[in-house]
């Protein structure tokens, strides 16, 4: 067994940034965008804007709007919304195999059971309506769902995230009420090839591996990639051989990254990898708060430098700049940079900026 590769942290860093599409050149378009990323998750808390526009907007700059967005996902059909993110429709047989094992949960299986009638009630009406709002849905359930949380009672909600993660129901779409639900015979092709379950184990590791660029090595699935260690972090990585392969050329970017961004989603990794401290607080009473309700992790180049603390009040046309929080100071080229990222982001947005000098 050969020995592992030796990376320094800025080439680990440099092969996070560029396998997430965070350096230049940017990335040509939306479908490109997340087949590379595998997923963008679909969040639609909007403190500056849903989390999907966010992270297109953030790859793909200015030429990205959010009706492309919805061309995609409802016209096209090129994209899909499953399991809290979007996903290009060719990976749909990827999937397969995971959505058949749904619900994976003994009680969600029993109750899922137990409301055969409700579950037929449902598709059903999906087949003679649809497309459909979750409210829209009469809860005919024989048994009802029962939580501790928001789901409890919530019957008809629930039954349609069960067959929605069983690929049985698709979000058709979504408007300012949420997501519209239909059967997935009228969302889903049916001419996609069909991936036997190692094959598509081995493709979506292989591929979200090269999503990250560089990951725990008792984070991924099998042996894809290569063995890696980093210098001044423990344990062993993996490694994407494609984007080593291309590691010499890196041109680095100012970017305000989403809160909900798969480069800041693994804390731990990101500590490791950057020396970077970030914490989400918008759930933490504003007392708690260090940097702010929804405050954006600035990237610049290969390092994370500092928190941006903004808010989009669209009633007011503004997006505020509360506060901007530099975590060892910024030099000139920095901060030069981070003001034309904020301005421009103001101007994408249509909103006038304040706060901000």
């Amino acid at each position: 067994m050969p020995a592992p590769l030796r990376l320094s942290r800025r080439d680990a860093r440099r092969l996070a940034v560029r396998a997430q599409l965070l350096s230049d050149p940017r990335p040509a378009g939306i479908v490109e965008t997340v087949y590379a990323l595998t997923a963008v998750t679909v969040d639609p808390t909007a403190a500056i804007m849903p989390s999907a526009d966010h992270i297109l907007y953030s790859r793909l700059g200015w030429p990205y709007q959010p009706p492309d967005l919805r061309q995609a996902v409802e016209v096209d059909r090129d994209l899909f919304e499953w399991d809290t993110a979007y996903r290009v429709m060719s990976d749909l047989p990827l999937y397969r195999a995971t959505m058949a094992r749904r619900p994976e949960y003994a009680r969600t299986r029993d109750w899922f059971e137990a409301n055969d009638g409700f579950r037929r009630d449902v598709l059903d009406r999906l087949r003679a309506e649809g497309p459909l709002h979750a409210a829209e849905i009469p809860d005919s359930a024989q048994v009802s769902w029962k939580s501790t949380g928001w789901t409890h009672s919530r019957n008809t909600t629930q039954m349609l995230e069960i067959l929605l993660a069983r690929g049985d129901v698709a979000v058709w779409g979504r408007d300012t009420k949420g997501r519209l639900f239909d059967v997935a015979e009228r969302v889903y092709p049916e001419d996609l090839a069909y991936v036997a379950e190692p094959d598509a184990a081995r493709e979506l590791a292989e591929r979200r591996l090269a999503a990250q660029g560089i990951a725990r090595a008792k984070g991924t699935t099998g042996e894809v990639g290569i063995a890696a260690v980093v210098e001044d972090t423990e344990g062993l990585w993996r490694v994407d051989a494609e984007m080593l392969a291309e590691s010499a050329a890196f041109a680095g970017r100012t970017v305000l990254v989403s809160p909900l961004d798969a480069l800041v989603a693994d804390r731990a990794r990101l500590q490791a990898l950057f020396g970077y401290e970030y914490l989400l607080e918008m759930y933490k009473p504003a007392s708690a708060r260090r940097w702010g309700y929804f405050a954006l992790p600035i990237l610049h180049g290969d390092r994370f430098v500092g928190k941006l603390d903004a808010r989009a009040d669209r009633r007011a046309g503004v997006l505020q700049v509360n506060a901007v929080h530099e975590d060892d100071g910024f030099d000139d080229d920095a901060r030069a940079a981070v003001a034309v990222e904020v301005e421009a982001l103001a101007a994408w947005l249509g909103l006038e900026l304040r706060g901000w000098e």
